[in-house]
């Protein structure tokens, strides 16, 4: 279903009026009358409704699947109309008046019916027992049974596996109208079968719309921007083709702006809008051994950086503008530059991409299709390709969208099982697939799997992987490099700690220890670990502690030490796949956002609240950004990224620091870092002389704990900074003169800091506010102002300010 919007058409939003009954599967053929109705939300789902009147919990999530559920409502006006049913969730009966209209096979594709109401007609939707629906349909055997899916049948319907992913995903059953239904009224005949496509090709932009001819005589025009083109008639078609020479470029976020041009037709004194576009060229560089997956976007390499994408709420699984903005901006504001739609989730409505193009991050897109063995008949692949022609339709104007995907890790699934090659794969992904994004997006790189390419599918040394050295496989940092991973479009999954604000407020039970805390970490089903486990090995490698014996004997600075740990390493991965030099094209963090509140994957937690993870990111995704790296016996090397159009000319500084204060060594040097470009420097070349910058030679005891690495413009103001501590040396505790005054200007609240000795993984904690910054690193003597975000009405702040290497904390307001 294209997205058009009619000057010659009124559209009513059907979001109120609505009731539901439950019922036994197949016991009613007609909307049962003496069922008992309750309020329903449109769109929305059931466990949405029924929660918001009491009678369904996340915490304990009632099967739905097992009932057939009916959704009722009035129509408005008389006369001929247009029925548009965006979502149904699954297995879906349309009745008018008690008359079955029209049926839905799939959540994935829109039914659009013409309809003819009377004076109050009925609507009613019957969403069928996908249970019973399971146990009546028959497929092929499956040449595998995936580990991480309840129910292997699953892979027979054309529906999402929310909810059906124990281990990490809460078991909500997702049924109802999750989209949403207008009722269209034209005074013109609706323009039918309408197709678009962008191209950017020698610095030449060009639209292209097709339609069936709504007949007339009056001329139809294309226009992009402020500029028009006739299109013709021909063979019962119009179509048009429109050509910008350099049209203003439309870049990913970071690396250039984001012009975007309205795109409609015009017919007489009637305007149809198509929505929005930009000019941009997006390729694949294999690399010299033809083993790579880097992007280039107008011609520039883009290291794609950020993180999977969860619904925004997993109980109504929303699309709506409202409940992703927030989130997307977070994303924004932290510099990812790509979000990977998983093959696991839900496509996101219109309203997602459409601020995916406003905001420039581009968009990985799975079909939705995920580690089972799909079947191959001719049904099964009509039912994909409608869903694939649907999706691509719905996007065809879209800049944003980066790379399509068959799903994720279907390849990689079969590879395990101990399958041979030739069964890794289907023809949905052979040819249904590929074929739908060749003919409809043909701008695009398709990828068959998630991971994908070498002799397995998920190695990381060669095409797209899912890289878990540095994570679940409890590999040294180190690995990062040494996997020479390509693109990661799935890595460092941990439990990320929430700030205390959202314990507080959504999980308030004991941390680490509670049933509740323990279900809310994730794990994989069958492994004898969770991600907690995982965390704290790392939190044991980095700082020297028994995180066993310290969750147990001092839980507040087990959560300290944990939520700095997912920081670190996040930071000291991204750094090192960032360097020039690295093979690595790309890293999407897996989770953004917490399904459920505690200790998830997600960088952002499940209230919409950034965690210690997401701030970490937030200085590793800069668009200019600093970073250092410790190669050992060569000293350390600071390298210096600028994703920008223009070149920056700057002084780069390096000071080692004894007691976090002291300076023994330092140096400086101007730097010139190109547009679209990066630099690396030595920190020998910065001191001009040899000094053990990484207490690799261990020439005695070491003569500092910390280096500073500063990036200032020539008149001092200060670009990007990073820091180096000697292992061991970050969570070692001392007295820091840690101190925090509470200010407030126009923009509101804020906390001015500075210390006296270098302060490790500074932590902001107010249970009414959140920081725009934390989990930093401190320079003794300067002073930094950090803003206060209210999360809550009527408070002023009042809080405390942590680092993890202090002895005492430091209190504002009160």
């Amino acid at each position: 279903m294209f997205p058009i919007a009619d000057t010659e058409a009124r559209v009513t939003e059907l979001d109120e009026g609505w009731q539901l009954a439950l019922t036994a599967p197949g016991a009613f053929e007609a909307p049962p009358a003496d069922a008992e109705w309750l309020p329903a939300v449109v769109p929305g789902t059931v466990a949405q409704a029924l929660a918001a009147i009491g009678r369904w919990s996340l915490d304990r999530p009632d099967a739905l699947a097992d009932k057939d559920v009916w959704y009722l409502c009035r129509l408005p006006g008389e006369g001929p109309c247009r029925l548009a049913l965006e979502g149904l969730a699954t297995i879906a009966d349309v009745f008018i008046d008690g008359v079955l209209v029209a049926s839905s096979q799939s959540m994935f594709v829109p039914l659009e019916i013409a309809v003819t109401r009377q004076e109050q007609s009925e609507l009613a939707l019957c969403f069928r027992s996908l249970s019973a629906e399971l146990d009546r349909r028959k497929g092929k055997r499956a040449r595998w049974r995936p580990t991480m899916i309840d129910d292997p049948r699953l892979r027979l319907v054309r529906t999402t596996l929310l909810g059906h992913m124990p281990g990490w995903c809460p078991a909500v059953d997702i049924v109802g109208p999750y989209r949403a239904i207008t009722l269209i009224e034209d005074d013109a005949p609706p323009l039918a079968d309408v197709s678009a496509s962008v191209a950017l090709i020698d610095g030449v932009g060009s639209v292209s719309v097709s339609f069936v001819d709504p007949g007339g005589d009056e001329a139809i025009r294309l226009c992009v921007g402020s500029h028009e083109a006739v299109m013709q008639r021909q063979d019962g078609r119009a179509t048009g083709t429109l050509t910008l020479k350099d049209p203003e470029l439309w870049w990913p976020r970071g690396y250039g702006a984001q012009p975007l041009y309205p795109v409609s037709i015009v017919i007489g004194q009637r305007t149809v809008a198509l929505g929005r576009t930009g000019f941009r060229s997006i390729a694949v560089d294999r690399g010299p051994d033809g083993n790579g997956f880097a992007l280039v976007v107008n011609g520039v390499p883009v290291f794609c950086r950020g993180a999977v994408w969860t619904p925004a709420d997993i109980v109504s699984v929303t699309g709506k503008r409202e409940a992703v903005e927030p989130l997307l901006r977070l994303a924004a504001e932290a510099g990812f530059s790509m979000l990977r739609v998983g093959g696991t989730m839900v496509y996101e409505d219109r309203a997602f991409h459409d601020l995916c193009d406003e905001l420039g991050i581009l968009v990985w897109q799975d079909f939705m299709f995920a580690n089972c063995d799909y079947p191959a008949d001719d049904a099964f692949a009509d039912a994909v390709s409608a869903e694939a022609e649907t999706l691509l339709g719905r996007l065809a104007l879209s800049p944003s969208l980066a790379v399509l995907c068959g799903g994720s890790e279907v390849a990689q699934q079969a590879a395990m099982m101990g399958l041979p090659p030739e069964n890794w794969s289907s023809r949905v992904f052979e040819t249904v697939l590929p074929e739908a994004a060749a003919r409809l997006r043909p701008d695009l790189p398709f990828v068959p799997s998630s991971p994908f390419g070498g002799e397995l599918p998920f190695v990381a040394d060669k095409g797209v992987t899912h890289y878990y050295g540095v994570g679940a496989y409890r590999r040294p940092l180190e690995d990062a490099r040494r996997a020479n991973v390509r693109f990661a479009s799935e890595c460092l999954a941990f439990a990320n700690v929430p700030d205390a604000a959202t314990l507080a407020e959504a999980l308030p039970v004991a941390p680490v220890h509670h049933p509740r805390w323990k279900a809310a970490v994730p794990r994989d089903l069958g492994a004898a670990w969770d991600f907690e486990d995982v965390r704290e090995h790392y939190t044991e490698a980095l700082y020297g502690v028994d995180a066993v014996r310290l969750r147990t004997e001092d839980p507040a600075r087990h959560l300290d030490l944990a939520r700095a740990t997912s920081a670190d390493v996040a930071a000291a991965t991204f750094a090192e796949w960032r360097r020039p030099g690295s093979p690595t094209a790309g890293g999407l963090v897996w989770f953004f956002r917490d399904l459920v509140p505690g200790a998830g994957w997600g960088v952002v937690d499940a209230l919409g609240r950034p965690k210690a993870i997401f701030h970490a990111l937030k200085r590793a995704f800069a668009p200019l950004a600093l970073t250092i790296t410790d190669e050992g016996v060569n000293g350390l090397h600071l390298h210096i990224a600028n994703d920008g159009p223009e070149a920056v000319e700057a002084d780069l500084s390096l000071a080692c620091l004894r007691d976090g204060k002291l300076p023994v060594a330092q140096g400086s040097r101007p730097v010139t870092i190109p547009g679209h470009g990066a630099v690396t420097v030595t920190a020998t070349a910065l001191l001009g002389a040899f000094f053990d910058t990484t207490y690799a030679y261990r020439f005695g005891p070491a003569g500092h704990d910390v280096s500073l690495a500063e990036l200032r413009t020539a008149d001092g103001a200060l670009l990007a900074e990073a820091t180096h501590w000697l292992p061991g040396r970050r969570a070692e505790r001392h007295s820091l003169g840690l101190r925090a005054v509470l200010g407030r200007d126009a923009e509101g609240w804020f906390v001015r800091l500075s210390a006296e000795r270098m302060a490790a993984h500074v932590t902001i904690e107010d249970l009414h506010f959140r920081s725009s910054d934390n989990g930093f690193d401190l320079p003794a003597g300067r002073e930094r102002i950090v803003r206060l975000i209210p999360l809550h009405d009527g408070h002023e702040p009042e809080g405390e300010v942590r680092a993890i290497n202090g002895r005492y904390v430091a209190r504002f307001g009160g």
